[in-house]
């Protein structure tokens, strides 16, 4: 394997044991640096992918990623695999059913946008469903950063994208969740420069 050169990298990039540069945040925990190294920009675009990625965004602000993605499995079977229409079902059985499940995040206004955000997914087929929608609002240009200060939390499409999806009835979709679910989604690359995995969607470079 090729040796890496620490100044091209930037000092916020980690190179591992296995060569391989990664963000500080992926290179210090073993389900973190899976995640990123298998999934994180890579490009989502069917309904079911698109749904479960945005609730998780919506679920993980004001908290760390991690403790999404350590809870994962568990939001997968308390939201039926986030198929949209079982969610769209979804009564007040069920909203007491998952804030007594301490296997996921038990907030009740996430709890209920999520149900809400099924139904608006549901009513979204009629204009080409959810990815197409949120996939339209992809930008011309991608950052290009090569630290952490560099990275946007927000950029004027998630903003665009964020006033959209409310007219459409989704909740818990501010400008910087939606750019979260850009970044994880593959819609922009905001992988550092040095990083292994920058260009890696085949979207960006």
């Amino acid at each position: 394997m090729a040796t890496v050169n620490l100044d091209e990298v930037g000092a916020d990039v980690v190179v591992g044991e296995d060569g391989l540069a990664r963000p500080g945040w992926a290179a210090n925990d073993e389900l973190m640096q899976q995640y990123y190294d298998t999934e994180w920009g890579m490009p989502v675009r069917d309904e079911r992918g698109v749904f479960e990625r945005l609730s998780l965004e919506a679920f993980q602000s004001g908290l760390s990623w991690a403790t999404i993605l350590r809870k994962r499995e568990n939001f997968r079977r308390a939201f039926a695999n986030f198929e949209a229409d079982a969610v769209a079902a979804f009564d007040e059985r069920d909203v007491e059913r998952l804030m007594a499940d301490v296997g996921i995040v038990r907030n009740l206004r996430k709890v209920e946008a999520t149900i809400a955000n099924a139904r608006a997914t549901v009513a979204l087929r009629e204009d080409g469903g959810l990815g197409t929608f949120v996939w339209s609002f992809q930008p011309e240009h991608t950052p290009r950063p090569t630290s952490y200060a560099e990275v946007p939390s927000q950029s004027p499409e998630s903003v665009a994208l964020s006033r959209a999806l409310k007219k459409r009835g989704f909740r818990h979709v501010g400008p910087t969740t939606m750019f979260a679910l850009m970044e994880a989604i593959g819609i922009v690359d905001t992988h550092l420069l040095g990083s292994h995995r920058r260009g890696s969607s085949g979207i960006w470079h």
